[in-house]
């Protein structure tokens, strides 16, 4: 059984964060469907971060009950990935925490048999989901898209930020729902999350890299990053 009923992670570089008060809503909003208020302890424990240098912590609500934060270094942030596609295993896709540890065979089965970075989930009739630990979005003809939220998606805090900037640019956004082979047409697929920000597909299975040379995705993540706010 997993020890975990929800999990929530985000970087803290230099004490600043991005959307703190998003990562705190699904923390403490998962709990509450748990039976468990989280928002004094999410509210104590922000206030003691380091106001230095870079971390990863990941606030926990186990499942005796108890309530706790493992301090973890942040890893390096990581660029261009290779993805491989995998049939969603998940049994609690909605909540982050449960499904951890067979997210994280299954990148382990990827990395080894694709030497793939990070993997892209699909339902049983091949819709593109999201990540293994990142939420997915695309552009078609200058349009940001992401998947319908009806499907059975976790609330990705970093791709409602970049939503909130494409609608702050007068981007077009759109909910569109695409095969895995389609997405691998698109004119570029990121996989985001609260660690890496954006991380641009450069590569499906085992196919040849593109090298992305017209990516727009690095001043994306430049305004992505500026978002942080001391916490």
């Amino acid at each position: 059984m997993n020890a975990l009923q929800v999990a929530d992670s985000f970087l803290v570089a230099d004490g600043k964060v991005r959307g703190i008060e998003l990562h705190r809503q699904r923390f403490t909003d998962s709990c509450t469907a748990l039976g468990v208020e989280a928002g004094a302890f999410f509210d104590e424990q922000v206030g003691r971060l380091p106001a230095f240098g870079r971390w990863f912590p990941r606030f926990e609500l186990k499942a005796t009950g108890e309530l706790a934060v493992q301090l973890r270094p942040a890893p390096p942030q990581g660029d261009r990935i290779r993805v491989s596609v995998r049939r969603d295993p998940r049994t609690n896709p909605r909540v982050k925490g449960p499904d951890l540890e067979v997210l994280a065979e299954l990148r382990a089965e990827a990395a080894a048999q694709d030497r793939a970075d990070e993997i892209v989930l699909v339902d049983r009739d091949g819709i593109a989901l999201e990540g293994g630990n990142s939420a997915l979005v695309w552009w078609e003809d200058g349009v940001f898209c992401i998947p319908p939220s009806t499907l059975p998606i976790l609330p990705s805090v970093t791709a409602q930020l970049l939503r909130r900037l494409a609608i702050d640019r007068g981007v077009e956004v759109a909910e569109r729902a695409r095969m895995a082979a389609e997405l691998a047409d698109a004119d570029e697929v990121w996989l985001v999350n609260a660690l890496h920000g954006i991380r641009p597909v450069h590569a499906w299975h085992t196919d040849p890299i593109d090298p992305l040379p017209l990516s727009v995705a690095p001043e994306w993540q430049e305004s992505l990053v500026a978002l942080a706010r001391q916490v």
